[in-house]
């Protein structure tokens, strides 16, 4: 009996000295808070993988799309809320940079990337994560029912028999969307890029908020043509959803997410860690279980339902040219589009 109470004794005093290990671990945790567009269902991922290597920093996430985050960073110029920016559009970072609110830094192993996902500056202002390309999704059900056509092309979009069965994300929210309107303007200049545009707003029946709402949508069967991006598409198909994933055949926007840390953070030591966990092979190899395009050369492997020549698809992208043009850009959409984008 003496010895039982003993053991119980024993237990209970090594488990009050875990919990105040813990308890004490966690109150002397730096807090980060980080600012972020990066797809829900991977965020969590990324986010348990950070944690279990770094414990010592808890990060408190806030999550929106690309449109949205901007949009907050710059109204918070004055009065920063976020310590690090982490998973935006490149073109976002470029113009937030161009504002001042980016606190440059060089992470450990930033040298092992490849430099174009790298900003020129010395140090750099941010750093490149992977990359997220233009896509199509296509339901063959619902196409084969109404008698709509898969689309091999961007021009194939704006023909008659489209008519309200197209969804696209707003560019004004949506960092999808904005890669779309910029490419386009890139591939075949203003004049040309907004007559297309006239032609493909006749035929959408909606602009969504998410680069991903239209993919999910056509997923779904709520619409025959989402234009979307191609992670999200070649993932919906994976998993069973009867849609293709198209590659339309003028070429592919893309634009890149990444990370940067925001100046003035009172917490530079834990977000320069973050930053280079950002980096790290690590990072890049979680990166490329969802994109066939990271930042680390050698790491990427094939991804089920992209086309092996994905890199030679994309365009020749001009991020500077897209950042500096982006608010006469988006006025110009807002003022010819705006009235089919659905409410939040």
């Amino acid at each position: 009996m003496k010895n039982a109470l003993l053991h119980t004794l024993k237990k209970t005093t090594l488990a009050l000295a875990l919990g105040a290990a813990v308890a004490a671990q966690a109150a002397s945790a730096t807090e980060l808070t980080v600012y972020t567009a990066v797809e829900s269902d991977d965020l969590q991922k990324y986010a348990q993988r950070f944690n279990q290597a770094h414990p010592e920093i808890t990060i408190r996430w806030v999550r929106d799309s690309t449109g949205v985050m901007t949009a907050r960073l710059l109204a918070e110029k004055d009065n920063p809320r976020a310590d690090v920016i982490w998973g935006l559009a490149a073109t976002s970072l470029l113009l937030l940079d161009d504002e001042g609110l980016l606190e440059p830094y060089a992470p450990a192993g930033v040298e092992k990337l490849d430099p174009k996902f790298v900003d020129q500056n010395t140090p750099p202002a941010w750093v490149g994560m992977d990359a997220w390309v233009a896509a199509i999704c296509y339901n063959t059900i619902e196409g084969e029912k109404l008698g709509v056509p898969m689309p091999t092309s961007w021009e194939d979009l704006t023909r008659p028999e489209y008519k309200g069965h197209v969804v696209m994300p707003n560019p004004s929210s949506s960092g999808t969307g904005y890669l779309d309107v910029a490419s386009w303007i890139q591939l075949w200049g203003e004049e040309q890029a907004w007559t297309f545009m006239d032609g493909l707003h006749d035929n959408i029946s909606r602009y969504t908020h998410s680069g991903s709402a239209p993919c999910n949508l056509a997923a779904s069967g709520e619409a025959v043509v989402g234009v979307s991006f191609a992670f999200r598409a070649a993932r919906l198909k994976s998993q069973g959803a009867p849609v293709e994933v198209v590659f339309p055949s003028e070429g592919l926007g893309w634009d890149m997410e990444a990370a940067a840390i925001v100046k003035g953070t009172q917490n530079l030591e834990a977000a320069q860690t973050l930053m280079d966990w950002a980096v790290s092979r690590e990072a890049n190899e979680l990166y490329n279980e969802g994109y066939a395009v990271v930042a680390m050369p050698g790491v990427a492997k094939p991804i089920e339902n992209y086309p092996a020549d994905i890199v030679e698809r994309m365009i020749d992208n001009d991020f500077s040219f897209a950042a500096v043009n982006r608010d006469r850009i988006l006025q110009e959409w807002q003022r010819r589009y705006d009235g089919k984008t659905e409410a939040r």
